[in-house]
């Protein structure tokens, strides 16, 4: 599906649902789940996040959770197998895993061993940039697994807290950015 930037992002952001003071006081959270319960803007959104991409990957990778969605829907339109990028102890088989700092501790994330084939190319999808943390993990893992990071893609990038500084060499597109 062919997108224009503008027609995703006029689709997108008026369905954004803005809810102060969650989840903590002073923070304002824009949740995408209004943005998945409309049909044309979903589509819109997961082509949007490829569009920049296109015939440079040959994998979507999805970090959980709500970058499984957006990698689910591109695929969808553009036929590409999905990585799933899950949180620590969520796959059965041998896993690789990387760990990463949150404000208040440690998270990790784990993919399959083997999961693609060698050297795929993986456009890696999720919701938000924010402090780069997460994607950040994702990005090391599949290079750590024998694979290339063809770019990361995300809907919405929220732009004072650092992420993409900290996510320099890699190719970041965001849809919106806040």
């Amino acid at each position: 599906m062919s997108v224009n930037e503008t027609e995703a992002r006029a689709l997108v952001e008026p369905r954004i649902a803005l809810i102060p003071d969650f989840p903590e006081p002073g923070v304002l959270f824009r949740d995408l789940t209004p943005v998945f319960a409309d049909g044309p803007a979903f589509r819109a959104l997961a082509a949007a996040l490829t569009a920049p991409f296109e015939g440079r990957f040959d994998d979507l990778g999805g970090v959980e959770a709500r970058g499984f969605l957006l990698a689910g829907a591109a695929s969808a339109l553009c036929g590409a197998g999905v990585l799933t990028v899950r949180k620590t102890g969520k796959l059965p088989r041998a896993v690789l895993s990387e760990s990463y700092a949150l404000e208040y501790g440690m998270a990790g994330l784990e993919v399959h061993e083997g999961e693609l084939q060698p050297g795929a190319r993986v456009l890696i999808l999720d919701d938000v940039l924010a402090t780069g943390g997460t994607v950040g993990a994702a990005a090391r893992l599949v290079e750590r697994a024998g694979w290339q990071v063809a770019g990361i893609a995300v809907a919405l990038e929220l732009t004072g807290l650092g992420g993409r500084e900290r996510l320099a060499g890699y190719e970041v597109y965001s849809l919106l950015q806040y």
